[in-house]
């Protein structure tokens, strides 16, 4: 008895993907600090928010949702 439903195929794909490109971003550029300067609220946490945690930081807690 064969299903109605279409098979996925197991194993590769044949289509190819396109890779993604990466740009090398500078975090002390004008439009970067301006950026930094808004949203960090001191020296910790904006290398945090840039990717440079220390070890034994406190982990930030999500929203709850209602």
């Amino acid at each position: 008895a064969k299903s109605s439903k279409p098979k996925r195929g197991k194993g590769k794909s044949s289509k190819k993907k396109a890779k993604k490109v990466v740009k090398e971003v500078d975090i002390l550029s004008p439009a970067a600090m301006l950026n930094a300067y808004y949203i960090c609220h001191n020296a910790a946490a904006c290398l945090e928010l840039r990717g440079f945690p220390w070890p034994g930081s406190p982990k930030k807690k999500g929203k709850k949702k209602k």
